[in-house]
């Protein structure tokens, strides 16, 4: 396997650095990860990775950037901090000053509002992003991305990448297909958007416990049509994807979905796209 840089994983630890989830019902995450953790569970394959935030908290952001510090594993961080707060554009700078802080992630998904990221008192922070040339996650469902769709035409220098593919509902593929086209139409037009891409992650935790792999396959060749292999990552959501299964397994079978690639187009997928996207140095 050549080498695999993973865009998306996580590290918490269980009542500290602002934790609120997992929830203990989640008893196959809920512990302490440490990047040792994920080393493990990868094995020689994983070059790197970039750790995304896991809690709407700034001390989950300062732990991760102290963590990468001294971790080699870690190429990059997406932090969080309060788009809205009044002094966003200064926090914002701030936080770009740390060589590997590469993004910044709102959580969109569990907000009120589904266009909370249009409001105006989010524009100074996301110009600020744009300015300094990070990276805005968007963890979001198919019903954000008209928000995000607007924000790609109003700051075309700010990229923007799709986590878990906005969370197809691929447990409701044969019970509710409206839900399924309804996430193809929406994905399609904003791929349309260069600045934006999407990681290929978090699909197997969007599905039935009992559902067969492959019933996500659709979903992957849906997104390779419409973004193509320059725009998409691959990513773990590590730990969380021990919900459904481990970090091999989705890597493995992600591979077989994208075995009828070129080899430099799977090598854009694996590694070459997150180190260009999220400017990671020191990658060679």
């Amino acid at each position: 396997m050549s080498p695999v840089i993973d865009a998306h994983f996580h590290l918490w630890q269980v009542g500290r650095h602002g934790f609120e989830w997992p929830t203990p019902d989640l008893t196959a995450i809920y512990r302490d990860f440490a990047a040792a953790d994920l080393r493990a569970a990868a094995g020689e394959a994983l070059h790197g990775a970039v750790a995304v935030q896991s809690q709407p908290s700034d001390a989950d952001t300062q732990w991760l950037l102290h963590l990468a510090e001294s971790e080699p594993l870690i190429l990059g961080v997406v932090g969080w901090t309060d788009l809205s707060a009044p002094d966003a554009a200064a926090r914002v700078a701030g936080l770009a000053r740390h060589p590997k802080l590469k993004g910044l992630r709102p959580m969109l998904q569990g907000l009120p509002e589904d266009d909370w990221v249009l409001r105006p008192d989010v524009a100074p922070a996301l110009s600020a992003m744009q300015a300094a040339g990070l990276v805005f996650d968007a963890l979001v469902f198919t019903r954000h991305l008209s928000a995000i769709d607007n924000v790609a035409q109003r700051y075309p220098d700010l990229r923007i990448v799709i986590d878990h593919a906005a969370k197809p509902p691929i447990a409701m593929t044969q019970t509710q297909p409206k839900a399924t086209r309804d996430w193809t139409e929406a994905m399609t037009a904003i791929a349309r958007h260069p600045n934006v891409a999407c990681k290929l992650s978090g699909l197997f935790t969007e599905m039935r416990p009992d559902q067969p792999f492959d019933e996500a396959g659709p979903y992957v060749a849906h997104l390779l049509e419409t973004f193509g292999s320059q725009r998409l990552l691959f990513g773990s959501d590590w730990p969380v994807v021990r919900l459904k299964g481990e970090w091999r397994v989705w890597q493995d079978w992600l591979a077989d979905q994208l075995n009828s690639l070129t080899p430099p187009e799977r090598q854009a997928i694996f590694f070459t796209n997150a180190k260009r996207i999220y400017d990671l140095q020191g990658v060679p």
